[in-house]
């Protein structure tokens, strides 16, 4: 048998922090979930911060969440087919890259935003590489850890 009190239902001490607690009116914030926004980082990929890309990517994402024009029209907006294998496995349609621009070079450059999902102007999933597809990172263009 338990000897600990039975819990009071009317119990509405602010300053409780059992985490058992599921009384709705506790405004104790320490025993709250974290946040609701789902992690980044798909297996063996690490999340970024929207903060830790160039400044160069930025208008890119406008420009991809505007549907373009882009920079480099043949190249940008185009299925990416993940030959390398680094980001999960999807239908062939699943990706596309877009050129992040590398201020001082006559080219393209390694930079790109890869994204991931059937809608063109407001993709699932958004990784960085600037190492020309070798490595990526994921991130949240609606999300910058500030701080």
């Amino acid at each position: 048998m338990d000897d600990r009190p039975a819990a009071d239902p009317t119990d509405t001490d602010p300053t409780d922090t059992d985490p058992t607690d599921t009384d709705p009116t506790d405004t104790d914030p320490t025993d709250d979930d974290q946040s609701e926004q789902p992690e980044l980082g798909a297996p063996g990929i690490p999340a970024c911060d929207l903060l830790d890309l160039p400044a160069t990517a930025l208008p890119v994402i406008e420009d991809i969440e505007a549907g373009g024009p882009y920079d480099y029209p043949r190249n940008d907006g185009v299925h990416f087919q993940n030959r390398e294998g680094i980001l999960p496995d999807e239908d062939r349609d699943f990706y596309r890259e877009f050129t992040v621009e590398t201020p001082g070079l006559d080219h393209r450059g390694p930079r790109r935003i890869v994204t991931g999902g059937f809608e063109e102007t407001d993709p699932e999933h958004w990784y960085f590489t600037e190492d020309h597809y070798e490595s990526f990172c994921e991130f949240d263009p609606d999300r910058a850890e500030v701080g």
